[in-house]
């Protein structure tokens, strides 16, 4: 008789390890660079409609509200960006080893970390 194994459905209290942190992470990052794809196309086509467009578009992201999602955002590429070259390297059988599948996720997140913090420091 097989034993009856304890089953936590509770997502708040899972402890994921690192390299599935990531890869949730890498698909949310792609989700909403997906879903803020129309907003993008639409400020960009404001920008260049007439000369008044362009100056409320830039007066626009200008604002520190519209610079915090900007640099949302540009986590959001940069991450996705990182993880997917991390995805790309596991799918070519390259890291496929515990210890490397951690290091690599630890290197993702610091890699996409600072160049965001370097991005915020241009950004404002």
């Amino acid at each position: 008789m097989a034993q009856r194994r304890p089953k936590n459905l509770n997502l708040l209290t899972i402890r994921l390890p690192l390299p599935a942190l990531v890869s949730i992470m890498h698909r949310i990052s792609g989700a909403l660079l997906f879903l803020v794809l129309p907003l993008l196309l639409w400020l960009w086509q404001q920008s260049l409609g007439s000369p008044e467009g362009y100056v409320a578009t830039l007066q626009l992201l200008h604002h520190p509200v519209a610079k915090l999602l900007i640099l949302i955002l540009i986590w959001a590429y940069l991450h996705h960006a990182c993880a997917g070259l991390r995805h790309l390297a596991l799918d070519a059988r390259w890291g496929l080893k515990l210890p490397f599948a951690r290091a690599s996720s630890a290197c993702v997140l610091v890699i996409s970390g600072l160049l965001t913090l370097l991005a915020a420091v241009w950004l404002w």
